[in-house]
């Protein structure tokens, strides 16, 4: 990791990042006790390790083996707190985006959009 990467990530866990990290474990341990939750909260978990640190990492397109699966739990997602999960980031992000020095955390906060808003069959590398 890059030092700038580093050192990003932890003033995002300092200022925030952890909180909003432990929504979404909190958040995955309660959809991981249904059985039909688990993948809802295994995407969840997903999500909050890539909030705990952001800086360095992208989403990408997964399309091995998820199948047409992945547009109805898209969609159950959206339906069910993902749209207003995402509409918390873009909130957030263009709150950071109007200091100076909030521009690289407001990006964050547009990045983690993408996969808050539709996390089945994206990838975090």
């Amino acid at each position: 990791m890059r030092p700038d990467n580093l050192i990003g990530n932890i003033i995002w866990i300092i200022f925030g990042g952890f909180f909003a990290a432990c929504g979404y474990f909190v958040g995955g341990l309660v959809l991981c006790v249904t059985v039909v939750g688990i993948p809802f909260g295994l995407q969840c978990f997903k999500l909050g390790f890539f909030v705990l640190a952001p800086f360095g990492r992208q989403v990408v397109s997964d399309t091995s083996g998820v199948g047409c699966l992945s547009l109805l739990f898209n969609i159950i997602w959206i339906l069910c707190g993902g749209f207003a999960t995402a509409l918390s980031h873009l909130v957030f992000g263009c709150i950071f985006c109007l200091t100076v020095i909030g521009i690289p955390f407001g990006l964050q906060h547009f990045k983690l959009i993408e996969v808050s808003l539709m996390p089945f069959g994206k990838r975090i590398v």
